[in-house]
């Protein structure tokens, strides 16, 4: 099976750096993605995190359509249950107006962050998650002009009015995530690299449940997931590091200014405890050389009868990140 690689960014800071060059690295990202044969790449939502500089997806979108010009881009994702679902639309429509053929819209219902920025994104109120459902349909219609004629908005349009409406990508981690995307009829990407536990049984319950809808007729599924590469496994090792004691302390609630460095990862005292963390988070990631990164995906995407694996990168250096999408792309892509 040929598999699609694509990426998902979710502009970390690293510490001694800053968001502005978080972005700039973004882009950079993309660009470099477009030549090496990437699907798409996809940006993320994230909300009083001092760790990512992505707190506005579609924002992020036009911009780095601005600076490519053949790769799709997306979402990964906007977290749908904050926002009227009628705004998400003409955020869409007006970037695949834009940027024809080119637009992902990603949704998901996750908070993107800790509880207070929750109640600040909504004036303090409750943030309604089981209206997520209903949000989905509501978005599909005002993306695609179905509004039936009982509507309460009858006769309402998202604007601007386009030919053809961005694809709804499904995202999620969960069980119900999946079997919401199989009832939508949507494609679904499961994030393996949030959640390292169920996510084939999640996929096959996706798979059997699908119903053919408008939007897609036969299952399509994806999976993302953290990786390092590099030339030598030690290498991989050291790079991916900064990612295992990043974990560790967001896990811990412990205070944060960005990335850590190699070293300072590699000459932390992990307790016990810190160290079985670092295990079970392992199961979120691809780490080592290009063939065995290789080998990795392959046996993922075949778990999740997937055709495309999504890669998450975070890493201190910012060269370590590029070297290692261009090291699997020689790999799998040219």
């Amino acid at each position: 099976m040929s598999i699609k690689l694509s990426i998902l960014d979710q502009s970390p800071i690293s510490e001694g750096s800053n968001a502005v060059e978080s972005l700039k690295h973004t882009a950079q990202l993309a660009k470099k993605a477009e030549e090496w044969g990437y699907t798409r790449f996809w940006v993320s939502e994230h909300h009083d995190a001092t760790t990512l500089a992505g707190s506005s997806p579609e924002i992020l979108i036009s911009h780095l359509a601005s600076v490519t010009s053949s790769i799709r881009l997306g979402s990964g994702g906007v977290m749908l249950p904050h926002y009227s679902a009628y705004k998400v639309a003409e955020n869409f429509k007006l970037l695949e107006a834009l940027f024809p053929g080119r637009i992902d819209a990603g949704v998901g219902r996750a908070p993107g962050g800790m509880p207070r920025a929750t109640y600040a994104l909504h004036d303090g109120n409750y943030r309604d998650v089981n209206k997520f459902p209903i949000q989905v349909d509501d978005l599909l219609m005002y993306l695609n002009d179905t509004m039936p004629a009982e509507h309460i908005y009858q006769g309402l349009k998202a604007t601007p009015i386009i030919e053809e409406a961005p694809p709804v990508w499904m995202l999620g981690s969960s069980q119900s995530s999946a079997l919401l995307a199989a009832e939508k009829g949507l494609p679904y990407m499961f994030a393996q690299f949030i959640n390292g536990e169920g996510g084939p049984s999640y996929a096959n319950h996706y798979r059997k449940r699908f119903q053919p809808s408008a939007y897609l007729q036969r299952p399509k599924q994806a999976v993302a997931v953290f990786f390092a590469c590099a030339e030598t496994e030690e290498e991989a090792e050291r790079i991916i590091s900064s990612l295992d004691l990043s974990m560790v302390m967001l896990e811990q609630g412990m205070p944060s200014v960005g990335t850590p460095s190699p070293d300072k990862a590699l000459t932390y005292p992990y307790s016990h405890y810190e160290q079985q963390r670092v295990i079970e988070n392992r199961k979120r990631m691809i780490v080592g050389t290009p063939k065995k990164v290789r080998a990795e995906i392959e046996k993922i995407a075949e778990e999740y009868n997937a055709d495309e694996v999504m890669l998450v990168m975070i890493a201190y250096d910012f060269q370590d990140k590029l070297k290692s999408y261009e090291l699997i792309a020689k790999e799998m892509l040219v």
